[in-house]
């Protein structure tokens, strides 16, 4: 702590902008896509110029990161800073003592009083301190579609999942692929999350994702769950195994598809395109059915240096500090197309997909957690599984899928 302290004092006498040497920071992330790489530019360009070094290490696709990352920091490698899901990806890292504690430059600097939702932030807290900082909203709550696709083949834009439902068998005719889909575990988990709120509606996402309900999991709502991902599996090409999912969105955006089911991160691929929200592309958030947002996103960990170097500490929350400053998350949230977790910012600049998500914001009701929030890495590597499986498998019954899920809600950490 005492180091701690001291670099806390030398970014407070210098107010946070600039330090007595410049320090190299390794980051690790995620964010290779085009859109992606745009926003991550926007917090190196901001850190460089505070007279330290980004020293990008990125590492392409989240699953393939996140054990790297997490091996690292617990095998005494650490990087200097680090992107991982708001959430519980990084609990048994704060709990073994492996993260600089960043709970006096939180108070210092207000995040309390501006961070939204609150439980962002919570999810941050460890036996009332605070380990990381959160930097976007990100929803997986989101249908894109490209509406030259349907007004070119003379068919209305759907306005919601059985519009769209009824127009994909004309797609087909026209040559067009209904949905893209990438075949990633993690983007079939997403995508029955999707249809969970859109068919079972805000309650039943509650009772399972919240009070675990085994009697909802096991219910007739979430029959429709399942029933829904096989007829949506009815609408890709056969090249979806193993798809990344920004090629899934280049797909809708060059006109090969008509829709994909994706949190609103694919918003950063169609702005690379060019593309503008209501006029090339529309959004269904919640499919159109139920305009919620489950509020997960991105947060950045400051692995403890390894000889407690309290320059790199300074460094580091330096950073910390920078990641929710206003103008950074602006610039940031804007080529990123997630939501800023500031509620006291100008984004007149949004476009109109962004401005859905903030009026959806408003209302703490349409408000739900994000899976990294509600259950471990184990249980959702579990519940993966099976949807690629049941995804994969026409063959195989939905009462029988739909046994093994709740058997994973019953026995889930």
């Amino acid at each position: 702590m005492i180091g701690f302290r001291a670099a806390l004092a030398a970014t407070t006498m210098l107010g946070g902008l600039s330090v007595a040497s410049a320090t190299d920071l390794e980051v690790t992330h995620w964010w290779t896509s085009g859109g992606e790489a745009a926003a991550v530019a926007v917090f190196a360009d901001a850190f460089n110029k505070t007279g330290h070094n980004w020293v990008d290490g990125a590492i392409a696709g989240g699953g393939n990161a996140r054990p790297i990352i997490i091996s690292r920091i617990s095998g005494g490698d650490p990087m200097g800073a680090t992107q991982l899901n708001t959430g519980r990806d990084a609990e048994e890292l704060v709990k073994a003592g492996l993260m600089t504690d960043l709970t006096e430059i939180a108070e210092r600097d207000g995040w309390a009083d501006f961070i939204r939702p609150a439980k962002l932030l919570d999810s941050c807290r460890y036996e009332g301190r605070i380990y990381c900082v959160p930097v976007n909203i990100h929803s997986f709550q989101w249908m894109w579609l490209n509406r030259g696709v349907f007004e070119d083949n003379g068919l209305e834009i759907p306005k919601n999942w059985n519009e769209f439902v009824a127009a994909a068998p004309a797609l087909r005719e026209k040559g067009v692929i209904p949905l893209a889909v990438g075949g990633e575990a993690w983007q079939i988990n997403g995508m029955a999350g999707v249809f969970q709120v859109a068919l079972g509606g805000v309650e039943l996402f509650r009772k399972i994702n919240v009070d675990r309900d085994l009697e909802a999991a096991a219910g007739p709502q979430m029959t429709q769950v399942f029933e829904a991902i096989g007829t949506a599996r009815g609408m890709v090409d056969d090249g979806f195994v193993g798809r990344a999912w920004n090629d899934a969105a280049n797909m809708v955006i060059t006109g090969k598809a008509g829709a994909q089911i994706m949190g609103d991160w694919a918003q950063g691929e169609f702005s690379v395109a060019g593309q503008k929200a209501g006029e090339d592309y529309d959004c269904l958030p919640g499919l159109g059915v139920y305009p919620v947002l489950d509020t997960g996103g991105d947060a950045f960990y400051f692995p403890k240096p390894a000889d407690d170097n309290p320059e790199v500490v300074a460094a580091q929350l330096e950073m910390a500090s920078l990641l929710v400053s206003k103008e950074v998350q602006v610039d940031f949230n804007l080529k990123k197309g997630s939501l800023p977790i500031r509620g006291d910012i100008d984004l007149s600049a949004a476009n109109d997909c962004m401005q859905k998500g903030i009026k959806i914001l408003e209302n703490p009701d349409n408000i739900l957690p994000g899976g990294e929030q509600s259950w471990s890495s184990d249980t959702t590597g579990q519940m993966e599984d099976l949807w690629v499986e049941f995804f994969n498998d026409p063959d195989m019954p939905v009462e029988e899928a739909q046994a093994r899920y709740v058997e994973i809600i019953e026995n889930a950490d």
